[in-house]
């Protein structure tokens, strides 16, 4: 597998294992995806419990134009 990295990105994983944290660039990598399937899934969970509130929830009196409306006043 060949995975390309900004200078940024490459900056960083050399800060990480220079530390001492990690002993090799793969171990950052390895981390940082670990840490980005958590997320991701924290993520999911949180929009399925805010999708089930508002079906659960009441229904609204105003129509998809206004709720949109507001949102950009917002």
């Amino acid at each position: 597998m060949n995975i390309s990295f900004t200078k940024k990105q490459e900056e960083y994983i050399s800060k990480q294992v220079a530390s001492g944290e990690y002993q090799n660039n793969s171990e950052v990598i390895r981390d940082a995806l670990r840490l980005h399937g958590i997320y991701r899934e924290k993520v999911i969970q949180d929009l399925r419990k805010e999708i089930e509130l508002g079906w659960d929830g009441p229904d609204s009196s105003m129509t998809m134009d206004q709720i949109i409306e507001s949102k950009r006043k917002s």
